[in-house]
């Protein structure tokens, strides 16, 4: 009995050791209302404050908000343990009269991989002779929002979503959709008579859209069968395509493909200004199902990302490769990160550093 509990103790103390010795990401706090805004006012905006408080460099890859109303922004490059960064969250309070609750997930390479943020608030409608309930105005449309709202949509799942509308003017309008091969679009009623209101209903099929993570396009409404590609008659389309690993039967998981990467870091090392240099990791598949590179995240400038092949069999090897061009640099260190998605249950999102000194 006693050489188990020294065991458990063993294993514990283990856990606890791996634990520190990744980032740490510390919030100031996770919370912050906004009160009472006007919504003539404008966007709002707040800074989240954290900490690395860990015993290696902390990458935010990337963050995303629950709906396109609310824009984030991060600290992009790695930061040390002890140092500072930030998430800037703005809030669009236009056409979203009352009170609201968002959530931002902050996805990096901490030990707590993922963190939620909450903003809230109420927000105080412009006064308007227009109808408040349907605060966009499209040609003598109304609607409730430009913005529809997908979430997360697990691959192979669709997902559906309704939009609210109402003719404001003095004559039927004809509507339609400017749809994407992945959208399928329906109005109802197709003829709207005055003041008559409707429905325009959104059903996102994950299976034909062709790629994976962050959702973000944009549809145009066809108001009396006159196409305006313009501001005014655009639809955003929001969410994030993922895969759902928990839903992995034992034998799934046992087959599942095991990314293998010797070095997650990679230095450039001394380069001049105006010039160009390439360096690699090789990423290789322990596991029995073939692994697949899904997206590279990269919102660096200074460099671009690469795979040389995008599916792994088994026992195979690949390389992504990295442009590093100095084209208009300053002399100085430089540290960023990108970010690859793959199908490893364990390594969805790995995170990469990349470093380099310009010298003349």
């Amino acid at each position: 009995m006693k050489k188990f509990s020294l065991l458990i103790v063993c294993i514990v103390m283990a856990l606890s050791a791996g634990y520190a010795q990744k980032a740490v990401i510390n919030f100031e706090e996770k919370s912050h209302d906004f009160g009472r805004i006007n919504e003539e006012s404008g966007k709002v905006t707040y800074i989240f404050e954290f900490t690395n408080k860990g015993m290696t460099p902390l990458v935010v890859n990337r963050v995303q908000a629950s709906c396109g109303c609310t824009t984030p922004d991060w600290t992009k490059e790695p930061i040390e343990p002890g140092k500072k960064g930030n998430v800037t969250v703005t809030y669009n309070p236009s056409g979203r009269p009352g009170p609201f609750t968002k959530t931002i997930t902050v996805y990096s390479n901490a030990a707590e991989e993922q963190a939620v943020l909450i903003i809230k608030g109420e927000v105080i409608p412009k006064q308007t002779s227009e109808n408040p309930t349907y605060p966009v105005n499209m040609g003598g449309l109304m609607l409730k929002a430009k913005v529809v709202q997908m979430n997360n949509v697990n691959k192979g799942d669709k997902q559906v979503r309704t939009l609210d509308i109402q003719n404001s003017s003095k004559s039927p309008i004809k509507l339609s959709i400017d749809n994407q091969p992945y959208l399928t679009v329906t109005v109802s009623p197709e003829i709207l008579k005055p003041n008559e209101e409707g429905k325009i209903t959104f059903t996102f099929n994950s299976t034909k859209y062709n790629q994976w993570g962050t959702i973000s396009d944009e549809v145009y409404v066809i108001v009396n069968g006159q196409k305006k590609y313009t501001e005014e008659f655009k639809l955003n389309i929001v969410g994030n395509v993922f895969e759902d690993f928990s839903k992995l039967t034992l034998d799934q998981k046992r087959k599942s493909p095991i990314l293998e990467m010797p070095a997650k870091s990679l230095n450039f090392g001394n380069i001049k200004v105006n010039s160009k240099r390439d360096i690699k990791f090789k990423i290789s598949n322990k596991g029995q199902n073939a692994l697949e590179i899904r997206r590279i995240y990269n919102n660096n400038n200074e460099f671009v990302v690469r795979a040389s092949k995008t599916t792994i069999a088994s026992g195979k090897s690949s390389e992504i490769i990295a442009t590093l061009n100095t084209k208009n640099l300053s002399e100085g260190d430089y540290k960023k990160s990108f970010t690859i998605q793959t199908n490893d249950p364990d390594n969805s999102f790995l995170i990469l550093v990349l470093s380099w000194t310009i010298q003349k």
